[in-house]
């Protein structure tokens, strides 16, 4: 891994800060770059990058209240469980958060929001279903960009813990 993967323009991918992160954390990873279009779901993400679907893994951030936030990791054709994840949280409710509020949050977008890398370490959740998997694909930071890598490296470099998220 950590082969940089160049894109149709052959120019040489810019590297995002989730990027930056696990060089310096001098994780191994690969990059995948992808057209982007109108569609922005993970299914569609996984069916242009060629892999498996169970191993694209979508990041949704959460709120417990003001300045209570938590970051779940799941894939991408799942639904998160809210009841599971306050439990796992150690919260009494959590919600989503507003779309509005994720580029102030995160420092991300919608469609580019990656686990690693947000303006601040919150708590993180990656779904028990990567422990068994030898990589999983996360956002690398923009749409169009996608991190492939071992799912104990995500933990390393986010401090997540492996939970039962999903519906």
């Amino acid at each position: 891994m950590n082969k940089v993967v160049e894109n149709l323009g052959k120019q040489k991918i810019s590297k995002t800060n989730a990027v930056r992160i696990l060089d310096q954390h001098k994780v191994s990873y690969d990059l995948l770059e992808y057209e982007v279009d109108d569609q922005i779901d993970g299914v569609s993400v996984a069916e242009k990058i060629g892999h498996p679907v169970s191993h694209v893994y979508k990041t949704l951030l959460t709120t417990a209240g003001t300045g209570k936030y938590f970051v779940f990791v799941i894939p991408v054709a799942e639904e998160l469980d809210l009841k599971k994840c306050a439990r796992v949280a150690g919260e009494k409710k959590i919600e989503m958060l507003h779309l509005k509020d994720l580029l102030a949050t995160t420092g991300y977008i919608r469609g580019g929001c990656s686990p690693i890398g947000m303006k601040k370490l919150f708590p993180t959740f990656l779904h028990e279903s990567a422990e068994t998997l030898e990589y999983i694909i996360v956002s690398a930071g923009k749409r169009g960009m996608q991190i492939v890598m071992a799912p104990m490296d995500l933990i390393k470099v986010t401090n997540a813990k492996f939970g039962d998220l999903i519906k």
